[in-house]
């Protein structure tokens, strides 16, 4: 057998891929396994996100290769998006990027940035991506620790006391997944500077901002935040679009053109009929996250049921597509997981996956029905 590469030795298959495998055999067995462990959102894109798309085929080019910077009306969709939701003003033409998902932006950035031995910072808890890619390309996570007595939130105290010399790429996630913990706008002030005094290139990935949380906040709002930082966005999570892959990445011009050379060798450009139902979607009003919310709020009323019923605690103030819980104790959060999964069917996420940080917490998404999120509590209740 041919040897697989070096960078492949410390990274592992991503859990979810690993274990819904796990899943699905359970289920070939005849398990009537519950999956409310994933973020993938049930729920359809709005009307006429479909009508887009469905006539965007029948045009003349809909299959050609497709410009790597996206069509014109995406950018400028996006940067509209921007100046409304977030009040940042953005050069539709320089400083913004058309991504196949926000995943593929992960690996474009670091591709572009980082050099063999660079070290990243990476939030403990956090989004599994931003280690595993720092590894495929060669580079060193420094994981950096977050607790729900700091909310959620870097100790600046506990990162001044790292050798951040060869430092190059930080990566923050606010609303955070997967504790669902918000950024205010001091803080970010405060992350930009950090980052200013070291510098180091802030990443924010921001996929969740309209879902229950009120005030969204790109962390570009922040003056002087161009100079040092860009922004990951997606419309899977937003506008129930994740399998479409459609993602941005934002921010100063000079650092955009950068990730495009490594982007441009990576693909031929976006069909465009996602392209036009991304155009149709980004114009939709605040009423389509109200009407999502409506749904969200109702389905996390079950969940912290079961949550409940588990004996585990958590954060009523805190909004996003997931609900984060810390676990009695007396058990870890694996062991938990495994319990529900074997003997009452139900798969849900142990927060170990996220980094060490996440030992003593699971996590919930809100991405499946009331009525199966109610066969779920009668499950865990006999």
């Amino acid at each position: 057998m041919i040897q697989k590469a070096d960078r492949l030795s410390d990274v592992k298959e991503y859990y979810f891929s690993k274990k819904l495998r796990e899943v699905a055999a359970l289920k070939n067995e005849g398990k009537p396994v519950i999956n409310i462990a994933i973020g993938s959102p049930d729920l359809q894109p709005s009307a006429q996100v479909i009508e887009a798309i469905q006539q965007a085929v029948a045009t003349p080019n809909a299959h050609q290769y497709q410009s790597y910077q996206g069509i014109p009306a995406l950018r400028e969709g996006m940067r509209d998006f921007y100046a409304t939701n977030y009040n940042v003003d953005l050069n539709a033409a320089t400083e913004i990027l058309p991504l196949m998902g926000s995943k593929e932006g992960i690996m474009h950035i670091s591709m572009a940035f980082l050099n063999k031995g660079d070290k990243v910072l990476i939030p403990n808890p956090g989004y599994p991506t931003y280690a595993s890619v720092t590894k495929l390309v060669e580079a060193e996570p420094v994981f950096y620790n977050l607790n729900e007595a700091g909310n959620w939130l870097p100790n600046y105290e506990e990162l001044e006391k790292e050798d951040l010399e060869n430092v190059k790429i930080m990566w923050v996630n606010y609303p955070h997944m997967p504790t669902g913990a918000v950024a205010s706008k001091e803080d970010f002030e405060q992350l930009i500077a950090f980052a200013k005094k070291h510098n180091i290139l802030i990443v924010n990935d921001n996929p969740y901002s309209f879902i229950i949380h009120k005030n969204a906040l790109s962390i570009l709002a922040v003056e002087g935040a161009k100079d040092i930082a860009i922004e990951l966005n997606s419309l899977s999570k937003t506008y129930n679009m994740a399998g479409w892959r459609v993602g941005m990445v934002v921010g100063d011009a000079e650092i955009i053109k950068t990730i495009l050379q490594v982007k441009s060798n990576m693909d031929s450009g976006m069909f465009l009929g996602i392209q036009k139902g991304a155009v149709e979607a980004l114009k939709l009003s605040n009423e389509w996250f109200e009407s999502l919310n409506e749904i969200y709020l109702k389905r996390r009323a079950i969940v912290w049921q079961i949550f409940d019923a588990l004996n585990c605690t958590y954060d009523k103030s805190i909004g996003g597509l997931f609900v984060w819980a810390k676990i009695p104790e007396g058990t870890t959060s694996e062991a938990l997981t495994d319990k529900l999964l074997y003997e009452k069917d139900v798969f849900i996420t142990p927060g170990t996956i996220f980094g060490s940080n996440g030992e003593g917490y699971i996590r919930a998404s809100l991405c499946v029905t009331e009525e199966v999120l109610q066969e779920v509590l009668n499950r865990i209740n006999n």
